[in-house]
């Protein structure tokens, strides 16, 4: 025979008294009826149930709970970069030592860059003439929880970051 399905149980409430069963990791805010989760960790992304009992009826609403780790401060690394006639080409990556679905985007620090900033993903293709006015690129590394950026300078071609 199989295993019969199990629930774990946070709360319940009857008569107007509830017991919480994990007073620890839970507080039931009874004012709103909402739950709130203490000290979430990633061990509290699954599924939950919300269920009310009407006589002979039960309505059942289920929530998916995701839990993510904000981003971390990104930082740029040069990956290539070559100098002649006047001009710099770059090859950057902006990377985030920390979080969860994590996505870069790039854009300059005062739109006065006609684009050249511009793009998606965490590497970004440069190319300007070294006597062009200095402008700045910012990446953010971004996540449905949080949001960082961090500038890369137009005089720094050649030179770690």
């Amino acid at each position: 025979t199989e295993e019969p399905l199990k629930k774990k149980f946070l709360l319940k409430i009857s008569s107007g008294n509830y017991t919480e069963f994990e007073p620890e990791r839970m507080r039931f805010h009874k004012q709103d009826f909402s739950l709130e989760i203490l000290n979430t960790s990633r061990d509290d992304r699954r599924l939950y149930e919300y269920s009310v009992s009407k006589g002979p009826e039960e309505e059942v609403w289920q929530i998916q709970l995701e839990v993510f780790e904000p981003v971390a401060n990104p930082s740029i690394r040069i990956l290539r970069q070559e100098s002649s006639n006047g001009s710099c080409s770059l090859v950057l990556r902006c990377s985030s030592e920390r979080g969860d679905e994590v996505s870069y985007s790039w854009d300059s620090w005062d739109n006065s860059t006609g684009g050249i900033c511009s793009g998606s993903g965490s590497v970004l293709n440069l190319s300007y003439s070294l006597r062009s006015a200095a402008f700045g690129c910012v990446c953010t590394a971004r996540n449905p929880v949080s949001s960082r950026d961090v500038a890369f300078h137009s005089s720094q071609c050649g030179s770690e970051q």
